[in-house]
């Protein structure tokens, strides 16, 4: 559908035998970034919104919204490769402040205002708390769709925390990406493992509708085997997860209303069935932080962004204040 945001991720790190087939803006120390343009023209646009991509994905990451949705609201959206990713030069001094910062660049260059729209999505949501940290000043609003939560975030409960396996699984996965990264990479390319068709059929990280969803999209080819192989995927992927779940800056929940006169919100979309991201976390976060609106969807998973009519859902939940019932938790939001 034209000016749909669609397509599916592809890889990381092109080849530098190869011209760039998207256009890219020079950022202030050199590095290159990749960006993808979609919706009605930047100059009849009503709403600019840049979405931030997740772990193992891309500019060309699926964000479903009708076509009447886009012409009828006047939306612009900008999608980009971040750091290292597709078309998108690495950043050696890449940290969460940087990230924002990168956005904030991106936004200038092509002239978007003095205020836009973020939308992140997965682990793209450090870079989205990272502007309402570094840049709240350039926010319109922003939506966080199935966001990390990083278990070194000093205010969670531990109580909340100590028996999560996915904590478990993170705090190891960060042991060998600091100490032994070269044993981590020969780890994730043997063929003994389970390919990616075999995870993403896994009901330990994808509840029935993910799955049925990935039936139709491509899947995650940037984490296959092969591409693991090339270093410069493996680095990106790596320096990437490290960066989340490290130590930040900041904690999200000491956090201030980038809005506070109610000009515009924030808002966080979680699924009840989610495996990666445990929805109790999110509740707490929001929680802590009244000033988000926080959207469940009952019967979701980690991948809701695909989901038949959420895109639209977020789009008017974060641009026209609407709430669609269906997406209001229906037990206590408040986690003690």
């Amino acid at each position: 559908m034209p000016g749909m945001v669609s397509n599916t991720a592809q890889t990381a790190a092109v080849s530098e035998d190869l011209p760039p087939a998207s256009p890219r803006i020079s950022l202030a120390d050199g590095r290159y970034l990749a960006y993808r343009e979609s919706g009605v023209p930047k100059n009849k646009a009503n709403y600019k919104i840049i979405i931030v991509h997740g772990f193992g994905s891309s500019k060309e990451m699926s964000f479903l919204a009708p076509q009447e949705l886009i012409d009828e609201l006047g939306i612009y959206f900008l999608l980009y490769d971040r750091a290292g990713y597709g078309e998108s030069d690495p950043n050696p001094k890449r940290s969460v402040k940087s990230e924002a910062l990168d956005i904030e660049e991106l936004a200038d260059q092509l002239e978007l205002g003095l205020k836009f729209y973020v939308i992140g999505v997965s682990m793209g949501s450090y870079p989205t708390w990272s502007c309402i940290k570094h840049i709240p000043h350039r926010l319109a609003g922003v939506a966080l769709v199935v966001p990390v939560v990083n278990y070194r975030w000093p205010s969670l409960p531990h109580h909340l925390i100590k028996d999560d396996y996915r904590r478990k699984l993170i705090k190891w996965g960060l042991f060998f990406a600091e100490f032994a990264p070269g044993l981590l990479r020969w780890w994730v390319t043997q063929k003994w493992l389970p390919s990616t068709s075999v995870l993403e059929r896994n009901p330990v990280f994808f509840n029935s509708r993910d799955i049925e969803v990935l039936k139709t999209i491509p899947g995650f080819p940037m984490l296959s085997q092969e591409k693991l192989k090339q270093q410069g995927v493996f680095d990106t992927l790596h320096h990437d997860f490290k960066l989340a779940f490290s130590r930040w800056d900041f904690d999200p929940m000491d956090l201030s209303n980038p809005f506070p006169q109610n000009q515009s919100s924030v808002h966080i979309w979680q699924g009840y069935e989610d495996k990666v991201v445990p929805f109790q976390l999110q509740r707490y976060i929001s929680f802590k932080l009244p000033w988000i609106q926080y959207h469940e969807v009952p019967d979701g998973g980690h991948l809701i962004v695909h989901y038949a009519g959420l895109c639209e859902a977020i789009l008017r939940a974060l641009l026209l204040g609407e709430e669609h019932l269906h997406y209001k938790p229906t037990i206590a939001k408040i986690v003690s």
